[in-house]
């Protein structure tokens, strides 16, 4: 495995274990937004940082962000806390790193909650995508919270939904220490890819799985179209959305928290 960071992690509660991955330019604290249901209800919950993020080290170099790298910190932290078995539970980038552990080390994998799946490996890319990214981390970089949001392009979001998403995004990125590592991830992540095709995840039988997904008019960069095509290709997938017109589940942490709860009820341990 890669070299890896010092990792931020939070290791609270007992009984079978759930470990929590977040999104690119997020921290531990934006999967179950701080909601306490799981380790109230008889879980053990770890949750980190991502190299990079939040109160973790940099990667080694600019590029090492690849889903490689991450797989191994993740391995990390379940070998570092003493896990040798849980449901992983990721968002978005946590999402496609939880599916490359469960595709490469199933024996560590009791159960996978798929939230906000966005990578999709037959869109390809003709450079549009990867221009987008990279202007969020020039935008970063060299203008802080304040040039990352110029960036993002606010107007574009549905007109609901823009001064939510402003809120998360000021809130979010202020929990950085290393910002100019972020703008690295923001290159590095999205021209990785966590696996080849769709097919690769029926590979994943036997695995419990539950892929959470937003509804396009609040969350387009994570289309619903790309949460139903895994939930179709992953055997056995339950898809659990939204009802139309409410707030996104993957921003309600209590909803989101008995979705998790739910799956790890029928994990295998």
């Amino acid at each position: 495995m890669p070299a890896q960071p010092r990792l931020n992690a939070v290791d609270a509660g007992e009984g079978r274990p759930v470990v929590l991955l977040h999104g690119l330019t997020a921290t531990h604290r934006y999967v179950v937004m701080g909601s306490s249901h799981l380790t109230r209800r008889g879980h053990r919950v770890v949750t980190y940082d991502a190299r990079g993020h939040g109160a973790s080290d940099p990667a080694p170099d600019a590029g090492a962000y690849t889903y490689e790298d991450l797989l191994g910190d993740v391995v990390g932290v379940l070998d570092d806390h003493g896990v040798g078995r849980a449901v992983l539970a990721g968002a978005s980038m946590g999402a496609h790193t939880a599916l490359r552990a469960a595709l490469d080390l199933p024996e560590r994998v009791a159960g996978l909650v798929v939230i906000t799946p966005a990578f999709d490996p037959a869109a390809g890319d003709d450079g549009r995508g990867l221009q987008r990214w990279d202007a969020l981390s020039d935008g970063l970089r060299s203008g802080g919270v304040d040039g990352f949001v110029e960036a993002y392009d606010l107007d574009a979001a549905p007109a609901a939904w823009r001064a939510t998403i402003e809120t998360v995004l000021r809130q979010r990125l202020s929990q950085h220490e290393h910002p100019g590592a972020v703008a690295d991830a923001l290159r590095a992540v999205p021209r990785s890819r966590p696996f080849k095709r769709l097919e690769d995840l029926g590979a994943l039988e036997g695995i419990p799985a539950v892929v959470v997904a937003d509804r396009d008019e609040a969350d387009p960069g994570h289309p619903l179209a790309v949460g139903e095509a895994y939930a179709a290709a992953i055997p056995g997938a339950e898809l659990v959305v939204e009802e139309e017109g409410k707030s996104p589940l993957a921003w309600q942490g209590g909803q989101l928290s008995r979705v998790i709860e739910g799956l790890a009820a029928r994990a295998t341990w």
